[in-house]
């Protein structure tokens, strides 16, 4: 994705049918983690932080790379919506279109769900930041988890729209119990790297 922030954000105000909620829930899991990699590179070199370098050194290469994916889902979430987006036109009585909307609706699930398994993975990483960076950053972790969460929730709604409409009942369920997980074990971990950080703030 190589586009500024003003024209990603009129193509995503448009009636365009990409970008959509999912390249803009990966969006913001990109910009949760880099809150979080700041942190990190606001605690190396300090001091204060001497006993924590390598493990910062560590976290920073993940959020790195989890930047770098977060970015790739943007692409792969309008990618694999366009198929579905056209498979909606199709007449109803055309006895292919079921055939297609079920491999297209699929497939529109799928980034979105790995948004989802990539901001549990940042999740992990900013509880660490929050752990172990700079106080005087505290609050850009917190952030970090407000926004990687808000990613997750926005992601699984993505995922949702079309396990809806699946005939596949087996496939949705199994990605509908995914998300289900994901969001009941990373919603309570954002929400205390939040409470964490807030109790700092007083």
């Amino acid at each position: 994705m190589e586009k500024n922030v003003d024209k990603f954000l009129a193509d995503l105000a448009s009636s365009a049918p990409t970008p959509g909620g999912g390249g803009a829930a990966a969006l913001c899991g990109a910009l949760g983690i880099a809150l979080g990699n700041m942190v990190g590179n606001l605690t190396l070199g300090k001091k204060k932080y001497a006993d924590v370098q390598e493990d910062i050194l560590t976290l920073n290469a993940k959020a790195e790379a989890l930047r770098a994916d977060f970015v790739a889902l943007i692409d792969a979430d309008a990618e694999a919506f366009a198929p579905l987006s056209k498979a909606y036109g199709i007449p109803k009585d055309d006895p292919m279109r079921a055939d297609i909307m079920e491999v297209g609706l699929k497939r529109a699930a799928e980034p979105p769900l790995d948004t989802m398994r990539k901001c549990a993975e940042a999740l992990d990483v900013i509880a660490d930041y929050a752990a172990k960076g700079s106080a005087l950053a505290i609050s850009d972790a917190g952030c970090a988890a407000a926004l990687c969460v808000a990613a997750m929730k926005a992601a699984a709604l993505n995922v949702r729209i079309n396990t809806k409409s699946m005939m596949d009942r087996d496939a949705a369920d199994k990605m509908n119990a995914e998300t289900y997980e994901l969001l009941t074990k990373y919603t309570k971990l954002a929400e205390k790297i939040y409470e964490d950080v807030s109790g700092r703030l007083i």
